[in-house]
């Protein structure tokens, strides 16, 4: 118990850094569009942070399990504040544009995909295996309390002293964070000594190891999918589309992400102090049917912050059950030795289908979408009715095909014979 107290610890405190990074994220895609009003720039912010995340994966598995987790996160997190500190010092010299962030968020992209993996292990080894579903509940818990939060207070700080202010804020997180990890934490690992003669061996033996564990490899591919779908939307046109259909309001863009961070913590508390699910695998699958169905239609169909922020909590209140249902599956039949490698390759896998989930999102609402609605003809204007008109009226009724989509498909990943192996 006394590792288990040691990670609420770090939790806590990279909490906080989170907080700090998630304020600058949030401040610089309002600065981005404020300048294109395109929702193709503020894709490819995104696209740029998981592009080398995905392709960086692929190879860092036996990289991490080679080395000590502790110093892998903290050298990850000193480039990623890095990135913020050149950032602040661009606007202050009045030099910052979007090209700008697109290339910090490579490299921020780069940093996750050391960090993710090594943090994971870190769970491992500090967190009982009975514990373990509850932590993934903490994380949810966490990281939507921060959803809820960061509208609210980077548009306070951001009053107070500009996007100078967020930075700096930011960069104070960081340093809060890493002297806890540094001086507070112990992470007991043992690296292994086995050197990889080529970079993607590590890979090769992920892959095999999920050759052997359909399954698991089966969860990967199917989420995949699921992410695309959820990419597509949420997390790539749905600050665009509540800005277009609220007249620019940053004020009802906020109250629709505290909502959806809302929904997070509801769920995360939930997974926090309920009993393991002897169902894991349908727990994942029933829970993103339910996300797509009451998140995505109902944010496709209502027309007001209400329902956009309804459509928030319904659509992230079962992410966190997806995420506890995945990870416990995953510690539990993956060996400690292999989990760097196998996080890794899940990385690679889950996540690939995200920057294309992206960049499409993008240009179909920019290129195809929008100039669709706003030709207000035939089936155009029967959605119309349904959606609504207008600006941002295309973006919604992409929502409404990623609902069905992403339902339909949860529905077929939760009938599939290796998958159901899993539950129990």
């Amino acid at each position: 118990m006394e590792n288990f107290k040691k990670y609420i610890v770090l939790w806590l405190s990279q909490s906080v850094s989170q907080l700090g990074s998630s304020m600058t994220s949030f401040a610089l895609v309002l600065w981005a569009y404020e300048r294109s009003r395109s929702a193709l720039s503020v894709s490819l912010m995104s696209f740029c942070d998981y592009v080398p995340y995905i392709v960086v994966s692929l190879f860092v598995g036996a990289f991490v399990d080679s080395h000590r987790k502790k110093s892998v996160m903290l050298t990850a997190d000193t480039v990623a504040a890095l990135g913020s500190f050149v950032v602040l010092v661009l606007f202050l010299t009045g030099q910052l544009s979007v090209w700008n962030i697109y290339l910090i968020n490579v490299v921020m992209g780069v940093t996750t995909a050391f960090q993710q993996p090594a943090s994971a292990v870190a769970v491992a080894a500090l967190v009982p295996k009975d514990k373990l579903s509850n932590v993934s509940g903490m994380n949810s818990f966490s990281g939507n309390l921060i959803m809820v939060i960061k509208p609210m207070l980077a548009a306070v700080v951001y009053g107070l002293g500009g996007l100078p202010l967020i930075l700096l804020m930011d960069l104070g997180s960081f340093i809060f964070a890493f002297c806890i990890l540094l001086f507070f934490i112990h992470i007991p690992d043992h690296p292994e000594k086995k050197k990889q003669t080529l970079p993607f061996a590590g890979t090769a033996e992920g892959f095999a190891f999920l050759h052997k564990e359909r399954g698991l490899l089966y969860i990967m591919l199917t989420l995949a999918l699921i992410n695309f779908f959820s990419r597509l939307t949420y997390e790539n046109i749905l600050s665009p589309m509540i800005l277009a259909r609220s007249g620019g309001s940053s004020m009802a863009l906020g109250i629709v992400n505290a909502g959806m961070g809302i929904g997070g913590i509801l769920g995360g508390v939930i997974v926090s102090f309920k009993k393991e699910s002897r169902n894991k695998a349908s727990m994942i699958y029933l829970s993103a049917a339910l996300s797509f169905l009451l998140g995505d239609i109902t944010m496709a169909l209502g027309q007001g912050t209400f329902w956009w922020s309804f459509a928030g909590v319904a659509a992230s209140l079962p992410i966190p059950f997806i995420m506890a249902g995945q990870n416990t599956i995953l510690y539990k039949r993956v060996p400690e030795t292999m989990q760097g490698r196998v996080f890794a390759v899940r990385n690679a896998i889950q996540y690939s289908t995200i920057p294309v989930g992206i960049l499409l999102g993008g240009i179909l609402a920019d290129y195809v979408f929008e100039p669709f609605m706003e030709s207000g003809k035939g089936l155009a204007a029967w959605l119309g009715k349904l959606v609504g008109q207008g600006s941002g009226s295309g973006m919604a009724v992409m929502f409404l095909c990623t609902g069905i989509c992403g339902f339909v498909i949860s529905i077929i990943s939760w009938r599939n014979r290796e998958i159901r192996k899993l539950n129990g």
